[in-house]
C-alpha cells in the first residue's frame, strides 16, 4: 500500500502577490498581473508586456553579497522556499535532515545572468565574464542553495521538461516519499525569464501575444481572440510530508497529494499532439494512480496558455477523457492572471489547486469574451465561483511534447 502524502506547507513569488494569501485572493478576485515590462526597453520588440513580479527586494531576505551570486530564478526559489517552511511550521532544528530532500523544476534556468554576461562578452571580451556565470546559471543551483541554507541532505537535484518542469518535479517529490527515500520534499519551481532574449526569442516563433494596446488583455486562455501567451515569472514551493510525519508533529493539512502522471506525445517540438492523446492519457494516469476514476474529479486547472492550438487540443482531452461529464467540471486557467510562468507555472498552479481545495472556491478565467465553438466548456468565465471540491487534477503541458498531470483531494485520515 502506498504511502500518503500531504501539502503542509506553500510559498509562492508571483505577479499577483508575494505571499500565499495575497496570491489566493488575487486569484479569487481576478487580479491581474500582466503590464508593460519595466526591467528593459522594449522598444524594438514585437511584445512589450509580460507578468513581472512586483515588490520585491530579495535583499530583505539575503545578504545582498550573496544576492548578487545568484540569479533571479534562484532569488525566487529560495524566498518562496522561506515562506512555505514557515507556513509548515517545521522545526528544522528538531528534524533529521538526512530525510529532506529538494526538487525543483525550471524551464531555463539562468536566463537573466546568461544575458548579462552575453553582452559582457560581446563588449569587452572574455575576461569579463563573471567567475560565477556558471553556478549562477545552471538549472539545479536553486534547489542546491536551498539545500545548503537549511542542511537539506536528501535527495536533491531539478527536472527540466520545458513548461512541465515543476509538475514533474512536485510528482517526482512525491513519489520519492511514497517509495519511503524521504519523509518531507520541498517541491516546485522557479523561473526568471523575463529578459530581452526570452521576450525576443519567443516573438520570432510567434508564441507570444503582441496585443500591446491592452496588454492585461492579452492572458485570454480558451477565448477566440487569443493570440498567444503572456511570459511570467516566479516560484512556487511546497512542502510534502509523508502522513506518518506530518501527524506525529501535528502540522496543518491542506491536502493530500494522490496522483501523478507523466506522459509523451512523440509528436512536434512545440506543437500538442492534434488528437490530445498525449493529455488524455497523462490525466487518465493521474486519475489511476490515486486510485479513483474520471468520475470523482470535480475540478480541473487547466495548462490554459492562450494559444490557438494549446487551448482547443486541452479541451479535446477534457472531452474525450471526461465524456458527457467534461462540460460540468469547472476549469480555469490560472495563466489568465499571472502569465505563463514556464517551468514554475505547474507549481503556482498546483498552489492554486490545493487552495481550491481547502477553501471551496473555484477561482475565475478572466478575459473569457467571446466563447471559441472548439473550447466549449465550463471555464469558470471572469468571476470566481463557490463549491465543494474534493478531487482536483492540474495539467501542464511542455514544449518537446512534455505532459504532466498531478491529482489533489480532501485529505482524510
Amino acid at each position: 500500500m502506498k504511502k500518503k502524502v500531504l501539502v503542509t506547507g506553500m510559498g509562492v513569488i508571483s505577479p499577483i502577490g508575494n505571499s500565499i494569501d495575497e496570491y489566493w485572493n488575487g486569484l479569487i478576485n481576478g487580479k491581474n498581473g500582466v503590464d508593460y515590462i519595466k526591467s528593459f526597453d522594449t522598444e524594438a520588440y514585437d511584445t512589450k508586456f509580460a507578468a513581472e513580479i512586483k515588490n520585491f527586494d530579495v535583499t530583505d531576505y539575503l545578504d545582498r553579497k550573496e544576492a548578487r551570486r545568484m540569479d533571479l530564478f534562484t532569488h525566487y526559489a529560495l524566498v518562496a522556499a522561506q515562506f512555505a517552511i514557515a507556513d509548515s511550521g517545521l522545526k528544522l532544528e528538531n528534524e533529521d535532515l538526512t530525510r529532506f530532500g529538494v526538487i525543483l523544476g525550471t524551464g531555463i534556468g539562468g536566463m537573466q545572468v546568461y544575458h548579462k554576461n552575453t553582452v559582457n562578452l560581446i563588449e569587452h571580451g572574455p575576461k569579463r565574464i563573471s567567475p560565477f556565470f556558471i553556478p549562477m546559471l545552471i538549472a539545479d543551483i536553486a534547489p542546491g542553495h536551498i539545500s545548503i541554507r537549511y542542511g537539506f541532505k536528501g535527495p536533491n537535484f531539478t527536472t527540466a521538461s520545458a513548461c512541465a518542469s515543476s509538475s514533474h518535479a512536485i510528482g517526482t517529490a512525491l513519489r520519492t516519499i511514497q517509495y519511503g527515500d524521504a519523509d518531507v520534499m520541498i517541491a516546485g519551481g522557479t523561473e526568471g525569464t523575463v529578459t530581452p532574449m526570452c521576450i525576443g526569442g519567443f516573438n520570432s516563433m510567434r508564441a507570444l501575444s503582441t496585443r500591446n494596446d491592452a496588454p492585461q488583455k492579452a492572458s485570454r486562455p480558451f477565448d477566440a481572440d487569443r493570440d498567444g501567451f503572456v511570459v511570467g515569472e516566479g516560484s512556487g514551493i511546497l512542502i510534502l510530508e509523508s502522513e506518518e510525519h506530518a501527524i506525529k508533529r501535528g502540522a496543518k493539512i491542506y491536502a493530500e497529494i494522490a496522483g501523478a502522471g507523466a506522459t509523451a506525445d512523440a509528436h512536434h517540438i512545440t506543437a500538442p499532439s492534434p488528437d490530445g492523446d498525449g493529455a488524455i492519457r497523462v490525466m487518465k494516469m493521474a486519475i489511476q494512480d490515486a486510485g479513483l476514476t474520471t468520475d470523482d474529479v470535480d475540478y480541473i486547472n487547466a495548462h490554459g496558455t492562450s494559444t490557438p492550438h494549446n487551448d482547443k487540443t486541452e479541451s479535446l482531452a477534457i472531452k474525450t477523457l471526461f465524456d458527457e461529464r467534461a462540460k460540468q467540471i469547472p476549469i480555469s486557467s490560472t495563466k489568465s492572471m499571472i502569465g505563463h510562468l514556464l517551468g514554475a507555472s505547474g507549481s503556482l498552479e498546483f498552489i492554486a489547486t490545493v487552495l481550491t481545495i481547502a477553501n471551496s472556491k473555484i477561482h475565475p478565467t478572466i478575459n473569457y469574451e467571446n466563447p471559441d465553438p472548439e473550447c466549449d466548456l465550463n471555464y469558470t468565465p471572469n468571476k470566481a465561483i463557490e463549491k465543494t471540491v474534493e478531487v482536483a487534477i492540474s495539467n501542464s503541458f511542455g514544449f518537446g511534447g512534455h505532459n504532466a498531470c498531478l491529482l489533489a483531494k480532501k485529505y482524510q485520515n
